[in-house]
């Protein structure tokens, strides 16, 4: 596909595309014609790159867990510095408690719903 469909399945900007091309977070091919050609494959790993940067994960980190994310994975542990593992330990805190945020707020917009639902039945009972 080419970036024009990669940018509408995934609501990414071509700028943003190309520039997680520059940061090595994505590979694409060059057509005959010097258009770039993204793989299937890639609307998904885009979505996750989105995702991990809206976690605040920066790039060079992104670039690092992304073989995380692939099966088979292919580690490379060379890269794995003190510093970088502090870091992903820190976000992961991070996500953990922003998971845990998000189920409170969505059990509590449930239990509204539900009461708003219980109250509109009843009412609708007694009329």
């Amino acid at each position: 596909m080419r970036i024009g469909e990669l940018s509408e399945r995934t609501a990414t900007s071509r700028r943003l595309l190309r520039y997680y091309e520059e940061q090595g977070l994505i590979i694409s091919q060059r057509c005959a014609n010097g258009y770039r050609a993204y793989d299937e494959r890639l609307v998904d790993r885009v979505l996750q790159i989105r995702g991990l940067l809206d976690a605040g994960l920066p790039t060079r980190i992104i670039k690092q867990i992304l073989p995380c994310l692939d099966k088979p994975r292919s580690i490379v542990f060379a890269d794995a510095t003190p510093d970088m593992l502090a870091t992903l330990e820190q976000e992961r805190d991070r996500m953990t408690d922003r998971i845990d945020c998000l189920i409170r707020n969505r059990d509590a917009v449930a239990a509204y719903l539900d009461a708003v639902r219980t109250h509109n039945d009843q009412q609708g009972a007694v009329s």
